[in-house]
């Protein structure tokens, strides 16, 4: 058996997709990213609003700042009309007030394993949750406390889902750790307001550029960055000094591509960390893409010669721009070329088809030209799974990340190879069912293939309550015959 899935994002003419590049060059934090959608165009509107839902009396005031003369936006979080990212006396003991990149306090968790030396922990657990959404003031939130937050607060459920998503990742490296249940865990400066606030912002505000990618290409919007610079020295943390970075942000930086340049301070905040997790991008270097908006948002240093910003780049994919109107014949006869192509594959004999069935669809969402599944006879006689994955440089390590991840191997083939391609266009026609378009294959002006577009021709058959091989035939006589748009 042999089953093959197209990838609808790679058939034809490919749809133009909005990225969005991180260019890490001065680490990241949770503010300097929040800044940095603000300033590429994201509406400070809604980043108001997701902060004004949390019930923890805090509010956001933007502004313009200079960094190594670079203009940037910088956001601050305010608590009571005050800076929310200065620690308070109700702070608890074991937290600390080290300065980062952005204006984080470094983030400390205790755990509940240390109650003997901390017996007012529980009954500070108690008051804080009751308090939790009058005062907004509490410290050493659990991940529970802070999940009841973001649940209770009135946001969309993938903005809920992306900032939970973030504090489950900081809970599960602080567990690790600490080698306690990531339920004991208490954060303390990343359970603040400011954190709290920066996490939640940031997730509505990524919701807003994939809900606007969705509605100008039909695609999410693909996530990129580039390597992270984490700077370097020792940091400051309550059981002593640990070189940068620090455990938390050390853990959640796992399979991250990092170096240490420039500067000796704390580049990369665990709130940062976090949310660049949750974010799940490719890293690399910028992929060939049109951009539109470019977005600095800057930390709280302003080292000398040293921008300390995150730059924030959004446009559309270059190899598909510009766009083809679909209502118009289109072809590109100079294009005749052989083009390398990366291989991933392995064979796979103890996988369940439903594990299978999500990694290929995740490995379309991330960037796969193809994907295919053939039936396999491995050793001791047993049936299998070949799974191959087509792709191209820039998505081969998110796609090697997946396999190695979601199933059960041990290890992949990785190969290179060369592809010839016909020139691709599409074109409209009109049928009993409405428009449907048809893709065509070309070389050097000549028409060598042509199809309807599947998708399009299930939906007709839906709308009409026809057989879909009628539409098909429908669509190829109208082709035959002339009728394109």
């Amino acid at each position: 058996m042999h089953h093959q899935q197209e990838n609808p994002q790679a058939s034809a003419v490919p749809s133009s997709r909005r990225i969005a590049y991180l260019d890490c060059f001065a680490g990241i934090s949770g503010d300097m990213f929040l800044a940095a959608l603000i300033d590429a165009g994201v509406d400070p509107a809604i980043l108001h609003k997701a902060t004004a839902t949390l019930n923890l009396d805090a509010t956001l005031r933007i502004e313009t700042v200079d960094r190594s003369g670079i203009s940037s936006t910088k956001v601050h979080v305010l608590e009571n009309g005050k800076l929310a990212e200065v620690p308070s006396a109700s702070t608890h003991t074991e937290s600390h007030s080290h300065s980062e990149a952005g204006s984080h306090a470094h983030s400390h968790s205790h755990s509940e394993a240390h109650s003997h030396a901390h017996e007012s922990v529980q009954q500070q657990e108690q008051q804080e949750t009751l308090r939790l959404h009058k005062d907004g003031h509490s410290h050493g939130r659990s991940l529970t406390v802070i999940r009841e937050l973001i649940q209770s607060a009135d946001l969309a459920a993938p903005v809920q889902q992306t900032a939970i998503r973030a504090f489950e990742l900081l809970g599960a490296s602080e567990a690790r750790i600490h080698n306690v249940d990531i339920e004991h865990i208490h954060f303390h400066e990343v359970g603040a307001v400011d954190a709290i606030v920066d996490i939640v912002a940031a997730s509505a505000g990524i919701h807003a550029l994939n809900t606007q990618a969705l509605a100008d290409t039909g695609q999410p919007i693909q996530w990129v960055s580039s390597p992270l610079n984490v700077g370097g020295g020792m940091v400051d943390c309550a059981h002593g000094r640990f070189p940068v970075p620090a455990p938390a942000t050390a853990d959640l930086l796992r399979g991250i591509p990092t170096y240490s340049a420039h500067i000796q301070k704390e580049l990369v905040t665990p709130t940062g960390a976090a949310i660049l997790r949750a974010l799940d991008p490719t890293f690399g270097p910028q992929p060939a893409m049109r951009v539109s908006h470019i977005g600095y948002g800057a930390g709280t240093r302003n080292p000398k010669d040293f921008p300390n910003v995150l730059r924030l780049s959004i446009g559309d994919s270059e190899a598909d721009a510009p766009r083809p109107d679909l209502g118009t014949r289109v072809s590109n006869p100079t294009i005749d070329e052989t083009n390398s192509v990366t291989i991933l594959e392995t064979a796979l004999d103890d996988l369940s088809p439903q594990i299978l069935a999500h990694v290929t669809e995740q490995a379309f969402a991330k960037g796969a030209f193809d994907v295919m599944c053939t039936s396999v006879h491995m050793k001791k006689g047993r049936l299998g799974t070949l799974i191959t994955i087509l792709t191209d440089d820039a998505h081969a390590p998110a796609l090697q990340r997946l396999l190695l991840s979601e199933t059960s191997t041990l290890g992949l083939r990785i190969r290179r190879e060369q592809r010839a391609c016909l020139d691709r266009a599409h074109v409209n026609v009109s049928t009993p069912y409405g428009n449907i378009r048809i893709k065509i294959g070309s070389l050097n002006g000549e028409v060598l293939n042509t199809a309807p577009e599947f998708e399009d021709c299930r939906a007709a058959s839906a709308a009409h309550n026809v057989p879909v091989k009628q539409v098909i035939q429908a669509a190829n006589s109208a082709y035959l015959t002339g009728k394109a748009q």
